[in-house]
């Protein structure tokens, strides 16, 4: 016999008080009835009527194709960038936000300009190559010399300058498939220090094997950083198919020459803004559940995965909860962030200009990683209320979502905020494919799954809807060790 949503949820709520989260099944076919609802405590009323809409609903997939379509590339700074301000303005007045505002965020337009890469020697060729982020060029004519590999950016380091000296580094790390993307941060430190390590060893300039899982011939791009006192160097990716062919020349007993043409620019300073619009809390409008994205993207793709699909799904979350219950308890906040591929630029100015106002955030969370399945919730809520709100888990956990750590840092335009006391939680998506397609031209609207998306606005849309409309306060986050 099909069990209904309440059986589930008690189910799922013996399961949680005997640590069992994990272990319970993901049923998809469990409808709520009117009564489950009456008899719900207040707040899940609200999520489950918000489910229930939620699922019916196209809207984050809408939001997000309006804006690779109407919008495209948004590098910070760009003209790109202040049509996406403007369109963020527009579509939250839209949807009827009570208040809609933006912060001013100074940041450094960067413009990609030319790039060439082709093998001189000794078997030529042509190589796909794109600037990364923040990139000198190099001269107007190129570069053309020996190159130089290593298989890790530790190994670079423990090089001699005389193997380094003159010559182009080819630094050469694959990145590991991985559904939470785990290997993406011990592959792009290549990425971020690679032209300032090589530059301290006399190199010409730096090329590395794509931070991405893919096996095709895009190119991802990503910020790096130079260093005050170190020489700036041009820095670039290759495709990955391109980085192994790069790999077998160096069987051969030649030398390996690479000719390099990069004509990126520093465009110098911009205004761009923080994006945000707000549902006024009808009994406590000072406390806040924020939920965020970030509004800018790489110029190479439209940005539909990073972060077109955040955007939809935290604005769509919202406005579902408006039209399904009305006015929440609390504020919802929803905060589309400036200029977060080159630093969290936006999210650092949003901490500067509401530090009278953290204390009264609840919880905050982003959603940047594409738009994969939802399927673990992790919290940095106070200890000793972190297991209250039983019936929400028991919820999450029959829609599939597992209750998993109480140490996130929340997402990385939020990642700042436990350090002022302000709850975190990061929904944890399937990312098996997003390195995929992450900060290269394939970043299109069509790798968006549209069952998919409808699952993480659900998720999203549940657990908002639920802090916003109960007593439940996880302040203040625990310290980060």
């Amino acid at each position: 016999m099909r069990q209904t949503f309440t059986q589930l949820l008690i189910a799922s709520s013996l399961a949680l008080s005997l640590g069992a989260c994990s272990h319970l099944p993901a049923p998809n076919n469990a409808k709520t009835t009117s009564a489950e609802i009456q008899n719900a405590s207040p707040a899940l009323a609200h999520a489950l009527k918000t489910k229930e809409a939620s699922e019916q609903s196209d809207l984050a997939y809408e939001i997000v194709k309006s804006l690779t379509v109407e919008v495209g590339p948004r590098i910070p700074g760009s003209q790109g960038d202040k049509r996406a301000v403007a369109w963020a303005e527009e579509k939250f007045n839209e949807l009827g936000f009570d208040k809609v505002y933006k912060q001013p965020v100074r940041v450094r337009n960067w413009e990609r300009g030319f790039a060439d890469a082709r093998v001189s020697a000794p078997f030529p060729q042509a190589l796909v190559i794109t600037a990364l982020g923040g990139s000198v060029a190099t001269p107007e004519e190129g570069l053309e010399e020996k190159v130089v590999m290593f298989d890790s950016l530790d190994s670079l380091t423990q090089a001699s300058k005389a193997s380094v000296e003159g010559n182009i580094v080819f630094l050469n790390t694959r990145m590991e498939r991985d559904r939470a993307g785990r290997f993406y941060g011990k592959v792009v430190p290549n990425r971020v220090r690679g032209a300032v390590e090589a530059a301290k060893l006399g190199a010409k300039a730096v090329i590395i094997r794509s931070v991405g899982t893919d096996n095709s011939r895009f190119a991802h791009t990503g910020v790096m950083r130079y260093e005050e006192g170190v020489e700036k160097i041009p820095a670039g990716a290759i495709s990955t198919a391109d980085a192994d062919n790069l790999e077998a020349m160096f069987s051969s007993d030649e030398d390996v020459v690479l000719s390099i043409n990069m004509q990126a620019k520093d465009a110098g300073w911009q205004t761009s803004y923080n994006v945000i619009g707000e549902f006024t809390g009808s009994e406590k409008p000072e406390e806040v559940v924020l939920i965020s994205a970030h509004l800018d993207s790489w110029d190479e793709g439209t940005g539909a995965l990073d972060d077109g699909a955040g955007v939809g799904i935290v604005s769509a979350a919202a406005k579902i909860i408006k039209d399904t219950i009305g006015q929440p308890k609390r504020t919802i906040r929803v905060v589309l962030y400036a200029a977060e591929e080159i630093g969290l630029v936006g999210a650092y100015q949003y901490v500067r200009s509401n530090r009278d106002d953290l204390q009264n955030i609840i919880f905050a969370a982003e959603s940047d990683f594409g738009a994969g399945k939802i399927y673990q919730l992790d919290t940095r809520f106070d200890e000793a209320v972190r297991n209250n709100p039983k019936d929400l888990y028991a919820m999450l956990a029959s829609m599939g979502v597992e209750l998993g750590n109480n140490t996130t840092n929340g997402g990385p335009d939020v990642s700042m905020l436990p350090n002022y006391g302000v709850p975190v939680i990061a929904l944890k998506q399937d990312g098996t494919y997003y390195f995929d397609y992450h900060h290269t031209p394939n970043d299109t609207l069509d790798k968006i799954d549209l069952d998919d998306i409808r699952q993480n606005q659900t998720v999203w849309a549940v657990i908002t809807a639920y802090m916003a409309n109960s007593d439940f306060d996880p302040r203040p986050a625990p310290k980060k060790q």
